[in-house]
């Protein structure tokens, strides 16, 4: 017997900065804002006191102060967030095994099937956001349809703290009437060119007809009107295997100085080294990203971006390789202006088992080097990611925290204090 899809997609609601609230009582009521504090920051999470003044993520934190000067501005501390969303997908599991993870705040969990086992869906999405006050303090959105976009459509729709449920026989009243921005894969440029060939909602895109469609838009118009009628057949995946890691920064300041760079591709090297060594994976390519000073256009896409990448000789998982190829890329790009933003990465990802064994049958690394990086991995689990680093290593500060899954990246241990030892208010 084949059961009618049920997806429900669970959001929480301004999650770092409900954090940050729960933990300190005399940020309750205030306007929060959690990110990038410096001149280039942004806003990662603005709590629902602060939205009233017009705050919201993503909005760089120049822009946040103007609206909202009185308001608590924290940098954050991204362990305690982590080790959050840990204890939350734990609860999410509970409910189902099939859960995607879009990012440490929000998951798509398939019910499909579940209602002999756990009861009707929405009575299931009670029980979840139950679940999740009582054993975390937090407030958590669901939406509940019978595709992923309608889910996660509806768990915005009825924040914060809410739960809207919409049935299948009710999936094209729910879509119909809203904007056309709303649908995936749509975003500010996607809008406006759909809005000048005139389809201004999502039901007119349902109700188009196929060939003035792709007449006008080509087969990205064909797709988004099978969207737009609730034609999604995308499932819950439960893991996907990743296609690349990296980590990246934008300085407080433009930066020409060779050293800083270099220093701030070391620690990113580093970090994306130790995540592929907890996922098991090693990387054949090398992709350094820098992003230049020099606005060309409006917006936060305004700056040059200048990616440069070169294949290894063979899978590697050691920082020390990935800085070296990283500097080497820089040198070759000869840049002529400061750099705005840079970013290391790896792709062509493949399993350390999977690695090409030597003649003499062991793995092309060094010996030396596999021992020096698990001694390094091992005490970085017991102490945190920040509790040894190499001589050369410099701070790469980050112009807001990430909402990113960042596979092989564990939950570090909090501060004593619980509270991150640089913080403006």
């Amino acid at each position: 017997m084949t059961h009618p899809r049920t997806i429900l997609h669970a959001d929480m609601d301004a999650f770092y900065a409900s954090i940050e609230q729960r933990d300190d009582p005399s940020l309750r009521g205030k306007p929060v804002m959690v990110g990038g504090t410096s001149n280039r920051g942004v806003v990662s999470a603005a709590s629902y006191e602060a939205r009233r003044f017009g705050v919201h993520s993503a909005m760089p934190t120049v822009e946040a102060r103007r609206l909202c000067p009185h308001g608590v501005f924290l940098r954050g501390d991204m362990r305690r967030y982590r080790a959050e969303s840990t204890r939350i997908f734990a609860l999410f599991r509970r409910f189902t095994p099939r859960v995607e993870g879009l990012s440490l705040d929000e998951a798509f969990l398939d019910l499909t099937g579940t209602t002999r086992l756990l009861g009707p869906a929405r009575k299931v999405g009670e029980q979840l956001r139950a679940c999740v006050r009582e054993e975390t303090g937090l407030a958590i959105s669901v939406g509940i349809a019978p595709i992923k976009m309608a889910a996660k459509l509806a768990s915005d729709l009825c924040k914060p703290d809410g739960l809207l449920e919409i049935p299948e026989s009710g999936l094209r009243d729910f879509l119909d009437p809203l904007p056309v921005g709303r649908l995936w894969g749509v975003g500010a440029v996607g809008r406006s060119r759909l809005e000048k060939a005139g389809f201004h909602t999502v039901g007119d895109l349902a109700r188009a007809d196929p060939v003035a469609l792709e007449q006008a838009l080509g087969a990205w118009g064909a797709s988004l009107a099978r969207l737009a009628r609730g034609q999604d057949s995308r499932d819950v995946e439960s893991y996907r295997d990743p296609v690349s890691c990296s980590e990246e920064n934008t300085f407080a300041t433009d930066v020409s100085d060779p050293v800083t760079l270099e220093s701030a591709i070391r620690t990113h090297a580093e970090a994306v080294a130790r995540r592929l060594r907890n996922s098991g994976l090693r990387a054949r390519t090398v992709v350094l990203k820098l992003k230049l000073s020099r606005r060309v256009s409006e917006g936060p896409r305004g700056y040059p971006l200048l990616t440069r990448r070169t294949t290894l000789a063979d899978p590697s998982d050691d920082g020390e390789v990935f800085a070296r190829t990283a500097r080497q890329l820089l040198r070759k790009a000869a840049l002529a202006e400061p750099v705005r933003l840079l970013g290391v990465g790896t792709t062509n990802l493949e399993r350390s088992s999977e690695a090409q064994l030597d003649l003499f049958g062991g793995q092309r690394s060094a010996p030396r080097r596999d021992r020096l990086n698990r001694a390094l991995d091992e005490i970085s689990e017991r102490f945190g990611n920040h509790a040894v680093k190499r001589g050369s290593d410099g701070a790469a500060e980050r112009a807001g925290l990430s909402l990113q899954i960042k596979r092989g990246e564990e939950p570090e241990p909090s501060s004593a204090s619980g509270r991150p030892a640089s913080e403006e208010r």
